[in-house]
Order: C-alpha cells, then sequence, then structure tokens
C-alpha cells in the first residue's frame, strides 16, 4: 500500500472553523487543490483577499491552493474525497445536503467529534444513513491529539484515520501524511470516534478540577478514571479495547484535559471558577462539543446499563445546574471497589 498515488485526488473540505481550516491548509500546503466550504461570508472574504481565516484561525498564513465558497455542490461535486468537518449537531442536516452532489465512489472522511442527541449515532453512523449511495467501506473518521492551530503552525503531531476497510483507510493516509503530520490506520471506526468524542466530556471536568483550585494529583485520577468510562462504554458497544490505549484514546484525552487551547478544558474551567454556562456560551464563537456530547453520553449510558460516574456528574453540572464541588464530593464518597473492571 506504500505504493498508493494520492497526487492527482480532488478533494472538498466542508466546513471553515478552526479544525477544517488548518486541515485545508495541511492539505493545501501539500500541494492539493482544496475547495473549503465555509458559512460565513466574512471569512470567504478574508481567505480570499488575506489568505488568513481571522475568524477561527487568526495569525495563521494559508495556502493559496484554499478556493472558499459558500456553494456546498461546488465543494463536493466531482471529488474523490470529501471531509466534513462541522459541529456534531449539524451533520446530519449538512450530509443531507451534499448527499445529491457526491458519487458513490467519492471517499467520505468525519473529522467531526461528537454523538447525536437523538440517535446517539457517532458521526459515521449519521453519514451511513444520510449518504445512502455512499458504502459503508468508502466512509472514515480521522481523530487524535490534534489541536488545530498546533497543525497550522507545523507542529509535529499524530493521528489515527480508522475504516471498515483497509484500502479505504490507506487512502486517506497517505492523502493526509506529511513530514510533520504522521497518519496511523484503524480498523476500528467506532472506538476511533467513541473515543475522539467522549474525552471532550471527561476534559470539562479537567477544566472544573483546575477551576476549583485543586491539584496534578485530582487530575491524573481524572483521566484514568475518565478512559475507564470511555473503555466501558466502547466494549458494550463493540469496540476494540486496545484503541483506547491509542491516539484516539489516551492521546486525545490528554491533550483535551491538560491543553489550554481545548475549548471544552477552557468552559469546564469556567465552569469550576463560578461562571454560569450560559454567560460562558454567549462569549464563545466556537463549538465545545462536549456540551452536546455530555447529554448523548448520560441517556446512553442509561439506556444500555454502562456505569459512567464522572460523564453523569457532568451532565448534572451542565443540565441541572448541579455543584461542581458537590458532584466531586459525590464522586469521592461512592461505594468502595476494585479498581479493574471485568472483561
Amino acid at each position: 500500500m506504500n505504493n498508493i498515488d494520492v497526487s492527482s485526488t480532488k478533494i472538498g473540505v466542508v466546513g471553515g472553523g478552526s479544525w477544517g481550516t488548518a486541515l485545508a491548509n495541511l492539505l493545501g500546503r501539500k500541494g492539493f487543490n482544496i475547495d473549503l466550504w465555509v458559512f460565513e461570508a466574512e471569512v470567504i472574504k478574508q481567505i480570499k483577499e488575506l489568505k488568513e481565516n481571522r475568524l477561527f484561525l487568526p495569525g495563521i498564513s494559508l495556502s493559496s491552493n484554499i478556493c472558499p465558497s459558500n456553494d456546498l455542490s461546488r465543494v463536493v461535486s466531482d471529488k474523490d474525497l470529501v471531509v466534513i468537518v462541522v459541529p456534531s449537531h449539524f451533520m446530519r442536516e449538512t450530509s443531507h445536503k451534499i448527499a445529491g452532489y457526491v458519487s458513490k465512489d467519492t471517499i467520505i472522511v468525519s473529522a467531526s467529534k461528537g454523538i447525536e442527541n437523538k440517535t446517539h449515532l457517532t458521526m459515521s453512523g449519521v453519514l451511513k444513513e444520510t449518504l445512502l449511495k455512499i458504502p459503508e467501506k468508502h466512509i472514515a473518521a480521522l481523530s487524535g491529539p490534534s489541536f488545530a492551530r498546533e497543525v497550522a503552525s507545523n507542529v509535529p503531531t499524530l493521528v489515527a484515520v480508522a475504516s471498515k476497510n483497509k484500502k479505504t483507510a490507506s487512502f486517506v493516509q497517505h492523502v493526509f501524511a506529511t513530514p510533520l503530520f504522521r497518519v496511523y490506520t484503524n480498523n476500528d471506526i467506532i472506538g476511533v470516534e467513541l473515543g475522539g468524542s467522549i474525552k471532550n466530556v471527561i476534559a470539562i471536568a479537567s477544566g472544573m478540577i483546575d477551576g476549583l483550585g485543586f491539584g496534578l494529583n485530582t487530575r491524573a485520577a481524572l483521566i484514568t478514571r475518565g478512559l475507564t468510562e470511555i473503555r466501558r462504554l466502547g466494549l458494550k458497544l463493540g469496540a476494540n479495547p486496545r484503541t483506547f490505549t491509542g491516539l484516539a484514546g489516551v492521546g486525545d484525552l490528554i491533550l483535551t484535559c491538560t491543553g489550554k487551547l481545548s475549548r471544552n478544558y477552557t468552559v469546564g474551567k469556567q465552569l469550576g471558577e463560578g461562571k454560569r454556562l450560559q454567560d460562558i456560551l454567549s462569549e464563545m464563537r466556537m463549538v465545545a462539543e462536549g456540551i452536546k456530547t455530555a447529554k448523548s453520553v448520560y441517556n446512553l449510558s442509561r439506556k444500555i446499563g454502562v456505569e459512567m460516574p464522572i460523564s453523569h456528574e457532568i451532565y448534572h453540572i451542565l443540565y441541572d445546574d448541579a455543584s461542581p464541588k458537590e458532584a466531586l464530593r459525590k464522586l469521592m464518597t461512592r461505594d468502595l471497589k476494585h479498581e479493574l473492571d471485568e472483561l
């Protein structure tokens, strides 16, 4: 598979936020001509005239190979590869809109992280329901510890691309790989997506720990037990447990729980400091995926009988106005147990 020729690949990227712009820029710098769908007219103008996305990725000079557009049909038609990078709660609407323009041979890559509230589907599940002409073997998910700003600043980064089809995963791997962006393949798409989604909920909790003024002991414990919760849900849904020890599991979890560039961590920190969620959100332009994912995780885990106490407490803080300090007390005084789950 190392002889894969991707040089003539026609690519569309759907989503002009920080991550979509960073991925489009990575591919543009590699030499691909990238059609980038952008919702905001001001961002289209900035990219065309200034070669910069000042709203979502300020200070980063963008490749001249990026062509921004608000015309979805133009961006995704006649493409070999379409990368979708929209907030998870817009995935269904967006994929419905592109369904009539992509061909059955198009490879679809989700770079969005989340679990749909009503259906409890990961993003690949939403794509399978909405892009009926696209075979499952042409769907992939890209995930891993990768802040958009650092990728755009050429910080060495490692990620994973998952697909049930080895050829699809290898093709996407070769499209994205650069000397500074190393891509591994994985056939466990549900595990990769769950790791990338639930870590945002745990990151909110990590931010709260810092906002409350607790220490590194507390955060290390949270990350460890948070990974246990991710693994529990993943096993119940058929994921490979080894995925959660990899880039899309513990790698992304550590990054999002400790990195100040994380929007989810930032929301949690401000909640821990006593700010109201509505006030925090009113000041944000970008989406903190963990807020909506917390609701999905809470309802899904209760429905299928998976114990996820940290995630449940975050849900109650976000949706029931529970106290972060009281949530910590409840977690610390739960019945004492054996550390390791039964396999």
